[in-house]
């Protein structure tokens, strides 16, 4: 390659079919594309998946009982026998000088043509004694050549591709070789480089492949996870500026006498994080563009009268609010809580007599009668309903409204993108309505930034004054569960209600757990059996599911038995004490939701989580529950436990560029990447001054991608 070429893009990286490169003939092509690497760009981006020091290697030697450790070594010897049935054992056996490993495996017969003698092996796995020589059953081993006193980089391998970590360091080798010449492209403008003192991508290519120490490793990961992030938040701070840019909105004012006049006539004032989330909110309706806003609030942390005070703030300003549930239960309960939250109040009228009007609110679900329906229809056609709660009948194509200006979606994680354009396209001709989505789900802030991109984050995070701590125990014995019961029965006798929560509904012999019919039925006969027992699951009728519900609000029910139904939104401030069974087989956010049932009203609550782990994991979820009832500090422990996987999702196939970054370990620079994602598009929105970055960007993040991110 002539030396006056310019720097070498992403992009000319993915023009170059492997088999440019030497060595690569069609049979090591076909490998390669087993693995995915069909470009060099592929090869280049397949980064290592771990880097071992040999400079800090252990010695056969030294290996003791249990003892985890990577060894290097010449093989000395291989062979197989059959054993009983089919079953095969391969033993390999390696050497440091005088000192010996055996290597054993079952049922890999290929080993044994693999690993011939005289070649040189890292080898990682547990040690163990058998007949006193040492051995290592079914250890990770790759093949490395004799690569002493260096840093080896080890690659992802894939059985079916037949690659090894040897093939891929020459191959990499080769292509940073003929890459030396013109060098890679930086598209990071230098005031971001100097800023974070990042080494440059050429640095960063060659460390991250051939690092000479691991301090060099270090530095060249901390650059490619930041490209990686940036590349994600630029497309979606640039989609969401294009929306905010393309789309207008409605402004709303928060300074009136109607909002005022409802927080005058709440039983506590403010939290601030109340105060802090209506601000920002406010500052979002203020402007002539539509608010896209994620409300995360912790079970109990009062983000209903943020969203009550966002919808009056549309109604103070002559349009209409919507308040849209996952569920019919949900719709219903939200009804009864926000018309006893406004009670009796007015809105100022001046074209009235007395200069006020009664606040209308209307619930409109699949159960309202036809005659009603009707007429709710008619009136929010005229602009005479100021408020209507419902499902997502509220977006279908007979609902129409005279001004739709502020819409809160409750539970995100129900609706997607989809089900908010609707909504927006509910609203004035001319203009779209705000939009703010609540959740009860605390999602670690990196997580939100990335899963919720389009979405602006609020948080609530302290509780309310009234709201009781809630008290969580784990029963792992037999005579601790008796205890539970027992204090079951305590409270029911002091006038308190209980919920017990089970993971199955019917019978499975496949899963030891309890499902809720047997439960109803044991309790009924056993330790509950002179207390009045209801059961509550997903496959019984909706109206039989109301009556239930109905039953144990009035206080007709002493113990309700159900399934997850109840996570989330069931609000009965009487029931003080929540039983989950089998705990263990839940998730953090699952049992987080489900503590939070109780603890409503003024009484002390007790949250008990029965189950015997046999797990660490679900040891560590239960310990963690049992330590604090933050919901955003727990969200943190279950990233770390889980992974991203779970909070991205499907978006599988989004993991392309996010080779190296991950959620839970780079946390803090997915924020940082946020920061500097939107300095750049601030000043240039469209990128036309960074092409390099515009390129990268729809390279590696093609539209369907940007599209889920934006759907997530």
């Amino acid at each position: 390659m002539p030396a006056g070429d310019p720097p070498l893009t992403l992009r000319d990286l993915a023009e170059m079919p492997v088999n440019r490169l030497r060595g690569v003939g069609e049979k090591k092509e076909k490998s390669l594309a087993a693995a995915e690497i069909r470009t060099v760009l592929d090869l280049v981006q397949h980064y290592p998946r771990r880097h071992l020091d040999r400079t800090r290697e252990a010695k056969i030697a030294d290996l003791r009982k249990g003892d985890e450790a990577t060894v290097f070594g010449e093989v000395r010897s291989s062979g197989t026998r059959q054993l009983r049935g089919r079953r095969t054992l391969t033993e390999v056996v390696i050497g440091d000088g005088g000192h010996q490993l055996t290597l054993t495996f079952f049922n890999q017969r290929w080993r044994e043509k693999q690993l011939q003698p005289g070649m040189t092996l890292m080898v990682h796995g547990k040690c163990d004694f058998f007949r006193g020589n040492r051995q290592m059953t079914g250890p990770v081993v790759d093949l490395v050549g004799n690569q002493t006193g260096r840093i080896i980089p080890v690659y992802p391998q894939s059985e079916k591709s037949g690659l090894l970590t040897r093939d891929l360091q020459t191959f990499i080798e080769e292509a940073l070789a003929r890459s030396s010449v013109r060098g890679f492209a930086d598209p990071l403008p230098d005031a971001v480089l100097d800023r974070f003192d990042f080494v440059t991508r050429n640095a960063a290519i060659k460390g991250i492949h051939n690092p000479e120490t691991m301090a060099e490793k270090d530095e060249a990961r901390r650059r490619l996870v930041f490209d990686e992030l940036l590349r994600v938040q630029l497309e979606l701070v640039r989609r969401k500026r294009r929306i905010e840019r393309e789309t207008a909105g409605l402004s709303h004012s928060l300074a009136g006498e109607l909002v005022d006049r409802f927080h005058e006539r709440l039983p506590f004032p403010l939290t601030g994080a109340q105060q802090r989330a209506i601000g920002e909110i406010g500052a979002d309706l203020a402007l002539e563009r539509p608010m896209h806003r994620l409300l995360q609030g912790d079970v109990g942390s009062g983000k209903t009268v943020v969203a009550v005070t966002a919808l009056l703030a549309a109604v103070q300003g002559g349009h209409q609010g919507a308040l849209m549930a996952p569920t019919e239960v949900l719709a219903e309960q939200h009804h009864l809580g926000v018309t006893s939250m406004l009670g009796d109040l007015m809105v100022p009228d001046p074209s009235t007599l007395m200069g006020d009007r009664p606040l209308r609110v209307e619930l409109l679900t699949n159960r309202v009668g036809a005659g009603d329906r009707r007429k709710i229809l008619a009136d929010l056609v005229t602009g005479k309903v100021d408020i209507v709660i419902g499902t997502h009948a509220l977006i279908q194509d007979k609902v129409e409204y005279a001004s739709l200006g502020v819409v809160v979606i409750d539970e995100q994680h129900r609706f997607g993108v989809e089900q908010r354009a609707a909504l927006r396209d509910k609203g004035d001709v001319r203009a779209a309505p705000d939009v703010l989505v609540m959740t009860a789900t605390p999602i670690p802030r990196t997580a939100a930034m990335t899963v919720y991109g389009d979405l602006d984050v609020s948080v609530l995070d302290e509780l309310p004054p009234g709201r009781t701590p809630i008290d969580t125990t784990w029963a792992r014995t037999e005579d601790e569960t008796a205890g539970v019961w027992s204090a079951v029965r305590d409270e029911v006798a002091g006038g308190r209600q209980a919920y017990v929560v089970c993971p199955l509904i019917g019978e499975s012999d496949a899963l030891d757990v309890r499902s809720a019919t047997e439960t109803h039925e044991e309790l009924s006969g056993g330790e509950l059996h002179d207390l009045r027992l209801a059961l509550l699951h997903g496959q019984m009728p909706s109206a039989e599911k109301a009556d239930v519900m109905e039953r144990f609000r009035s206080g007709d029910i002493d113990v309700l038995i159900a399934t997850t139904v109840i996570e989330v939104g069931v609000d009965v401030p009487n029931a003080t004490v929540m039983v989950v069974l089998d705990a263990d087989r839940f998730g953090i956010a699952q049992l987080h939701q489900l503590r939070g049932r109780v603890g409503r009203g003024q009484a002390e609550s007790r949250c008990f989580l029965v189950g015997d782990p046999s797990t660490g994991d679900g040891e560590a979820r239960i310990e963690a529950l049992e330590a604090s009832t933050d919901g955003f500090a727990l969200a943190e422990v279950d990233l770390d436990l889980r992974g991203e996987g779970t909070i991205m999702g499907e978006r599988q196939k989004g993991r392309n560029d996010l080779r190296l970054a991950s959620l839970v370990t780079d946390r803090e620079w997915v924020g940082v990447a946020r920061e500097v994602a939107m300095e750049i598009i601030d000043a240039d929105p469209e990128l036309e001054a960074h092409p390099e970055l515009a390129d990268e960007i729809a390279l590696l993040l093609g539209d369907d991608e940007a599209e889920f991110l934006m759907k997530s």
